[in-house]
């Protein structure tokens, strides 16, 4: 394959997007990642800060008042974009397709690929700074451009924060994010008020009696403790939130045992849940740990279920007026009717972690990757759930051209909308 340079920029975008693709890097763990970000960032001439939340680098921009690295006269506007893959064995069978492997916090041997689109982010960032460079005779103000870890963890931004980025680099006035989406290539997604999902990622321990499986009645059974709570569970959002309400439970790990003849001792739940704002997140927590506990006293459990937040993430809300702003400029640059509300998304982000610290408003829209013909015939056949692949699918895939320019041009679009 033939990499094809996009029109009028030095870096070889799709070569630098094909690279990334196949070198996928787990959370924290985005080392070769960010080398490659620091090397194309030494390419245009910029100076940078690296190992913000252990793998993330900075850089800004100033007009030309200023030079390259200071404040420059004007708004301060924070780019963010995240770098890390995720443990999925890649299924697409492109001729890049990902085979790297690596080692997960448990200290297991997984698949590693980019099947969230973030190698597609680093991409585009690194466009949008290039092109942002070339124009900064035309706009005054100053470009903070982020390349956070570990956002499938929940956990980069305030990682970068922790480490003091907010300090290190001129404050924001408002932060500006994309996302790739499974949506026609040359379409917008954005909302106001609340775009994605809050979240909390739990893990549960549930505790049994072990023994031998040939004397259950000697034990506490906590492989069968643990296939209740999983169907009881089900009854929070089906029976217990209210219809018109969104609300998502989903128990997406389940261990327990060795071997098949003997009873474990312990259980362990791992589940994900969703919700639109901080009322929603206090009751169904409430109602998940009510289930877990009654469960156990009803097997009998000796000891208390132990339950563990492993990260909480805040609802993503787009600024009112920001987003109505930026709308309208996206509408100028591309075209009426290539914004689209595509409603609310129950998955979650750690973007907004920046914009929360730092007082400001946030926007954060989705950009399509798909063929858009493809995308049409599977509407058309009423088959889009099962023909499109989604984020976190071994097959997802976006199509390199226009995906590559339209997420290059809405960043430089979203900048320059808010910098003087």
């Amino acid at each position: 394959m033939v990499p094809r340079k996009v029109e009028g920029m030095s870096i070889d975008l799709e070569a630098l997007y094909i690279d990334l693709h196949r070198h996928p890097e787990l959370s924290f763990q985005e080392t070769r990642t960010a080398g490659v970000i620091t090397r194309e960032l030494d390419a245009l001439g910029l100076s940078y800060v690296e190992g913000l939340g252990r793998t993330g680098v900075v850089t800004s921009i100033s007009n030309p008042s200023t030079g390259t690295g200071g404040t420059g006269d004007g708004p301060v506007v924070w780019l963010r974009a995240d770098m890390d893959g995720l443990p999925v064995q890649e299924q697409t069978g492109l001729a890049y397709a990902s085979t790297a492997r690596g080692v997960d916090p448990a200290g297991t041997d997984v698949p590693v690929m980019h099947a969230c689109g973030h190698d597609m982010h680093v991409t585009a960032m690194l466009g949008a700074l290039e092109k942002l460079l070339a124009t900064r005779d035309e706009w005054s103000g100053t470009v903070v451009a982020v390349f956070q870890p570990a956002e499938e963890y929940g956990a980069g931004s305030q990682a970068m924060i922790a480490d003091g980025v907010l300090d290190a680099f001129p404050k924001p006035d408002i932060v500006l994010g994309q996302h790739l989406t499974p949506l026609p290539a040359g379409t917008i997604g954005v909302r106001p008020g609340t775009q994605m999902a809050a979240s909390d990622g739990l893990t549960v321990k549930l505790l049994g009696r072990g023994g031998h499986g040939s004397r259950p009645h000697a034990t506490i059974d906590p492989v069968v403790m643990a296939a209740a709570t999983v169907m009881r569970l089900q009854t929070v959002v089906s029976r217990e939130v209210d219809p018109r309400e969104m609300a998502v439970v989903t128990v997406g790990s389940i261990h327990a045992g060795l071997k098949n003849n003997i009873i474990p001792a312990d259980a362990t739940l791992e589940l994900s849940l969703r919700y639109p704002d901080d009322a929603a997140r206090v009751d169904v927590m409430a109602r998940v740990e009510r289930i877990v506990r009654a469960e156990a006293a009803a097997s009998g459990a000796e000891a208390e279920p132990v339950i563990t937040i492993d990260h909480s993430l805040p609802p993503t809300i787009n600024d009112r007026d920001a987003t109505a702003r930026l709308t309208a400029a996206f509408d100028r640059a591309f075209g009426e009717g290539t914004v689209i509300d595509p409603g609310m998304f129950t998955g979650s982000e750690d973007v907004s972690w920046f914009a929360r610290e730092a007082g400001v408003p946030l926007v954060f829209w989705f950009w399509g990757g798909l063929d858009p013909q493809q995308y049409a015939d599977a509407l058309a056949r009423g088959a889009v759930n099962e023909e499109i692949p989604t984020n976190h699918s071994p097959y997802f895939a976006p199509v390199l051209h226009p995906t590559i320019e339209h997420g290059v041009d809405a960043l430089v679009v979203a900048a320059r909308e808010f910098l003087a």
